[in-house]
């Protein structure tokens, strides 16, 4: 498929030396760049649609059980 779009100066320079800097096309290097995005705005929708099955009462219930412990020293920030 062949796509024409228009795309501010500055964003074209540093496009093509990302691309260059990778070693891949600048086809190669926008295919991904949108590729990227795409799966970013699905995985969005996705969290957007499963936080609305979500239940704040299950959530509390299922918390309460967790044990009210300090970590393990190798499980500490």
């Amino acid at each position: 498929m062949i796509l024409q779009i228009e795309m501010p100066g500055l964003v074209y320079r540093r496009a093509v030396e990302v691309a260059e800097r990778e070693r891949i096309s600048l086809d190669q290097f926008i295919t991904l760049a949108v590729a990227s995005q795409v799966a970013v705005l699905e995985a969005r929708d996705s969290l957007v649609e499963r936080a609305k099955r979500g239940n704040w009462a299950d959530f509390d219930r299922i918390m309460a059980k967790v044990p009210n412990v300090e970590p393990e020293p190798h499980d500490r920030l």
